[in-house]
């Protein structure tokens, strides 16, 4: 049955004008949850349907078992379920191609996706690096590529935001200003970055098992990370011409958590120093984003169970060129945090709103 909620946000001590009622689609993957969470804790949010196809007919308690305090959470229904003129605003938390194939359906409400679906603007693009013809072609012109703190004046008045990934996200907020500023070199930008092995889903495969990632750690997708085309992709957008890294990820034995260690050339007469202090002018007044003290290296336990990042600039031994190490939690500020972060900005609210909470430790 389709059931609105009574959440946190409904308790006495909320307010709850201008709120806004969300649908959440695939609500029983690891984003898709996080996102719940979050919610709960979102004085303006209204959870009011929840899909998970496979799972349907099922509560979010029966298959995450830190639900239980929330009984009256919708029961999972199947995406074609949900009558949409009930809703403001939807989070796509599906894999890509499916996100797509009902997204593109959706009249009314607000879009914000988690997929791949949306992020590559070019839809042969698309269909070389995820094997497939892209599904809605006629709403790539249409999306927003929704890196926060780069696309506050699109976020305002778009219907459908594409959310980047989390190695994309870490990657291109150490970047952006970098090659805004014309203090790195473009040519040999080199990417090596770790993640939590909830940021490669929830589905049962070998390498996930416990046996085969505990106590230990490999380099996946080497050399065709479908993340790769998207970091280009934004870097070539912002000095106008292409842009190629190297990028090489590795799963670690941890549940969350995202870092990035960036290897830049430096332009003529300029040194790590000047790096930091254009991040630090880039990022001043951000809520998110941190340039942590000098010598400081990030960590994810800094950033774990937060919307928040950090990084930082080191002079590298090899004479002209410096790294750059960026934290993320790939859940978080990597996927749902930025959604919500996105939404907040989206209906015109705080974008720290409901995202306040602090990094958990240990």
């Amino acid at each position: 049955m389709f059931t609105s909620c009574t959440s946190l946000n409904s308790l006495p001590g909320h307010d709850m004008t201008n709120r806004i009622r969300i649908a959440v689609l695939g609500a029983s993957g690891y984003t898709g949850a996080d996102l719940v969470r979050l919610a709960l804790g979102h004085p303006r949010m209204e959870i009011t349907a929840l899909s998970a196809n496979a799972k349907a007919g099922q509560t979010m308690a029966d298959i995450w078992p830190h639900f239980f305090p929330h009984p009256r959470l919708p029961t999972l229904v199947r995406a074609e379920e949900i009558p949409w003129d009930g809703i403001d605003a939807v989070f796509g938390c599906l894999p890509h191609a499916a996100s797509a194939g009902i997204l593109s359906g959706v009249r009314g409400p607000r879009i914000i996706d988690l997929s791949a679906d949306f992020r590559l603007r070019d839809a042969s693009v698309y269909a070389e690096w995820y094997g497939n013809a892209h599904p809605a072609p006629t709403l790539l012109d249409e999306a927003v590529y929704g890196l926060t703190e780069f696309a506050r004046g699109a976020l305002r008045d778009a219907r459908l935001v594409s959310c980047p990934g989390c190695y994309p996200t870490a990657a291109l907020l150490a970047l952006l200003p970098l090659v805004e500023a014309g203090v790195v070199g473009t040519e040999r930008i080199t990417i090596h970055a770790l993640s939590g092995v909830s940021g490669a889903g929830r589905g049962l495969k070998d390498t996930h098992l416990f046996a085969e990632l505990a106590e230990a750690t490999h380099a996946y997708a080497v050399g065709r990370h479908r993340h790769m085309p998207e970091i280009e992709q934004e870097l070539s957008r912002r000095v106008h011409r292409p842009v190629r890294i190297s990028f090489t990820p590795h799963l670690v034995p941890m549940n969350r958590g995202e870092l990035e260690t960036i290897t830049v050339e430096l332009m003529k007469g300029v040194t790590a120093t000047d790096l930091r202090t254009v991040l630090q002018r880039r990022y001043a007044d951000e809520p998110f984003v941190h340039l942590l003290p000098v010598g400081v290296a990030p960590s994810t336990r800094m950033v774990r169970g937060s919307n928040h990042c950090v990084l930082n600039v080191f002079e590298d031994r090899v004479p002209g060129r410096a790294i750059v190490i960026v934290a993320i939690d790939n859940l978080v500020k990597g996927s749902s945090g930025q959604a919500i972060q996105n939404m907040n900005r989206m209906f015109g609210w705080a974008e720290t709103l409901g995202l306040e909470a602090a990094p958990l430790f240990p």
